[in-house]
């Protein structure tokens, strides 16, 4: 029985953590701060990432409730957008990105063909991505962030029956 809950794990994003210090190899602390600092400096660019990768992502649903059916072409471009937005979601704080980008990218590789129901669920979770963008849902988005992962969830449960 699937677990309806929503975990986020964190894990450190360190970049200290991650290298050595001292010896071959080793990375000197002022390195890795400049290295640090310059990732905290884009993610004030992520936002703008992420309309772009929305306004692509746009394009691509339209593409597909276009399409004649099995419309799998279609689906795979906006399986490669999700995936790239649930790749960097958590990177800048968006953890519920990552959690429906993955969600999406899930859904359409269940998926052999494309009906009327799987481009309605594709539509929900692009919608439910926008609106984690729109209202500024950073980390899990508490009570409604868990409300809209649950969503998209029954969503795709229902699509499974």
């Amino acid at each position: 029985m699937q677990n309806d809950k929503m975990e986020i794990i964190n894990p450190p994003n360190t970049l200290k953590d991650k290298v050595r210090e001292g010896g071959p190899g080793a990375v000197d602390l002022a390195t890795l701060e400049r290295a640090e600092k310059a990732i905290a400096d884009m993610s004030d660019s992520y936002l703008e990432w992420v309309e772009e990768d929305l306004k692509r992502m746009d394009v691509a649903y339209k593409n597909l409730e276009q399409a004649e059916t099995p419309r799998k072409e279609e689906a795979e471009a906006i399986f490669q957008i999700a995936h790239d937005i649930k790749g960097q979601g958590g990177s800048f704080g968006y953890d519920l990105m990552t959690v429906i980008g993955n969600e999406l990218c899930r859904l359409i590789e269940r998926s052999d063909s494309f009906g009327s129901a799987e481009v309605k669920a594709i539509k929900v979770h692009v919608d439910a991505l926008k609106i984690v963008i729109k209202t500024g849902m950073k980390g899990d988005g508490g009570v409604n962030g868990q409300a809209l992962v649950d969503g998209i969830r029954q969503v795709d449960d229902k699509l499974r029956k």
